[in-house]
């Protein structure tokens, strides 16, 4: 069994396919959070303003401008190591800011969506330590 599952792992698969489809996914993510917070700028400035940080609206396109254009590069593999990171970064800040111990003593929901980010950013993490793989990726 051992053998089996050294030769399925050690395929040229996992370097180029399922990278890919985890930058797919990832990136997805990120652009369609993106995409839907410009639909709905003033709810999302409307949520930014209720953890009480400044220039709600400003930060609302901010998110969403930096979202849109995060996601679409992981997505396509460019500059795919700096994007990682930047978007690991401001998931592990999103996190603490509206989803942190502090929320959980109002909405225990509020837990499970810390640990989900939690989760993204360690994926984050791991995508920019390996890099976006050799299947179709964007050089410039």
């Amino acid at each position: 069994m051992t053998s089996t599952l050294q030769r399925f792992f050690k395929h040229g698969l996992w370097d180029t396919h399922a990278l890919l489809i985890a930058r797919v996914l990832m990136g997805g993510m990120f652009l369609l959070a993106g995409i839907q917070k410009l639909q709905a700028i003033d709810g999302v400035a409307g949520y930014i303003a209720s953890v009480g940080l400044p220039a709600p609206l400003l930060l609302a396109w901010l998110a969403a401008i930096f979202e849109v254009l995060a996601g679409a590069s992981l997505i396509l593999g460019m500059y795919f190591r700096e994007a990682a990171i930047l978007v690991a970064l401001f998931t592990f800040i999103v996190a603490f800011l509206f989803h942190g111990p502090n929320a959980w003593q109002i909405d225990q929901f509020q837990q499970m969506l810390f640990i989900k980010d939690m989760a993204i950013f360690s994926g984050l993490l791991f995508m920019a330590a390996h890099g976006a793989g050799r299947t179709w990726t964007l050089k410039l």
